[in-house]
């Protein structure tokens, strides 16, 4: 049965290398027996022979020079000649092992101009993980593109909709400023519509802020023990003003003894962007349910609103860079399309992780921590 060292993934090179090695010593001893040979019995002989024919000598005086000069020093002929041959079969391994080199180079240009990568097969577990390598870079790339792409959508759908609200805002306080007699109920209604329009213009900045400070933003985190039920507290008073206009309410279940080590800055960050995304997506006269629990050396905290069912092609999108459902951009509660995916961001670099599940006009975001 096969070893595990033997079998692993880079077994096929190791015993190729292995039996060059092993291979190297009899070629040398039988080149050793080979020039042993030519020096002594019939060879030398023959040796002997060329001798006298290339000096025009006696075939004596021949034998003489042959024993002075060769079997006289047969012992420093041979060491010569295997030390030298020695050389010869471990430049040649060398040369042999460095080719395995010139392909990862070659594998190397290849993985920069986004070809596949072909490799001999001793090198298969290299050749699987740069084609990984390969495909992984293809696929951020697309994705970069794609994040790109919707960033740019996005800034042009703002620079649209920024246009209505300041069209208002110019248009009824042109009229406040021309009508100075204007009666004060009618007054009170168009100031009444042009700050309304600000607070929408006001978001609107904000969003292209938000998409801005996304990219430059490098997120060191602060941690510090955390009551997670007086956060929550905190998080339920933020939003009441929104909610309650609506007619949504918010609804804890989280035990006062839990603890968590996080920083709070950003992971209030997390909550407020996954209550945002509630509120926004939320029927009116809802709750949104808050509920923690302690699993096994974590904490999930689930976030449950009542609302449209998100598709499941959808799901698997929606905590990626800037992207909004179909129908958020055309309702005053829709965002940059940053908020889950920051979320994501700060919660990953929690060591924890975040998902959704939407199902029969219930959805529920779940966040889990150390």
């Amino acid at each position: 049965m096969k070893t595990e060292w033997w079998k692993s993934g880079y077994g096929k090179l190791r015993r190729k290398i292995f039996l060059q090695i092993v291979l190297m010593v009899p070629g040398v001893w039988l080149l050793f027996l080979v020039v042993y040979s030519m020096l002594s019995g019939h060879i030398a002989v023959g040796i002997v022979t060329l001798i006298q024919k290339v000096l025009f000598i006696e075939y004596e005086d021949a034998l003489i020079i042959y024993d002075y000069y060769i079997r006289n020093n047969m012992g420093h002929i041979i060491t010569v000649f295997m030390v030298l041959s020695f050389f010869l079969f471990f430049y040649l391994s060398l040369s042999w092992f460095v080719r395995y080199f010139r392909q990862i180079d070659k594998g190397l240009d290849a993985l920069l101009q986004g070809q596949e990568i072909v490799l001999s097969p001793e090198m298969e577990t290299m050749e699987k993980k740069m084609n990984q390598v390969r495909q992984t870079l293809e696929k951020r790339d697309m994705d970069a593109k794609l994040a790109k792409k919707r960033k740019d959508d996005l800034v042009m759908y703002l620079a649209h909709d920024i246009r209505t609200p300041l069209t208002s805002v110019i248009g009824y306080l042109s009229l406040l400023d021309e009508a100075p007699d204007m009666p004060a109920e009618q007054r009170a209604k168009y100031v009444h519509i042009t700050l309304d329009k600000a607070f929408r213009l006001e978001m609107l900045v904000n969003e292209f802020f938000e998409i801005t400070r996304y990219d430059l933003q490098q997120t060191v985190l602060e941690k510090e023990p955390i009551d997670l039920s007086y956060m929550m507290m905190q998080m339920a008073e933020e939003f009441y003003p929104v909610l309650s206009a609506r007619g949504i309410a918010i609804r804890q279940d989280i035990p006062e003894e839990i603890r968590i080590n996080a920083d709070p800055v950003r992971l209030a960050r997390v909550f407020q962007n996954i209550l945002k995304n509630a509120a926004a997506y939320s029927f009116p006269d809802t709750v949104i349910s808050i509920r923690a629990e302690k699993a096994e050396n974590s904490v999930r905290i689930s976030f449950k609103n009542s609302g449209k069912t998100i598709p499941a092609h959808r799901l698997e999108t929606i905590f990626e860079k800037f992207c909004r459902l179909d129908d958020a951009r055309g309702t005053k509660d829709g965002g940059s399309g940053l908020g889950l995916a920051i979320a994501k961001e700060i919660v990953q670099l929690h060591g924890g992780r975040i998902w959704a599940e939407s199902r029969d006009g219930r959805t529920v975001f779940t966040v889990e921590l150390p």
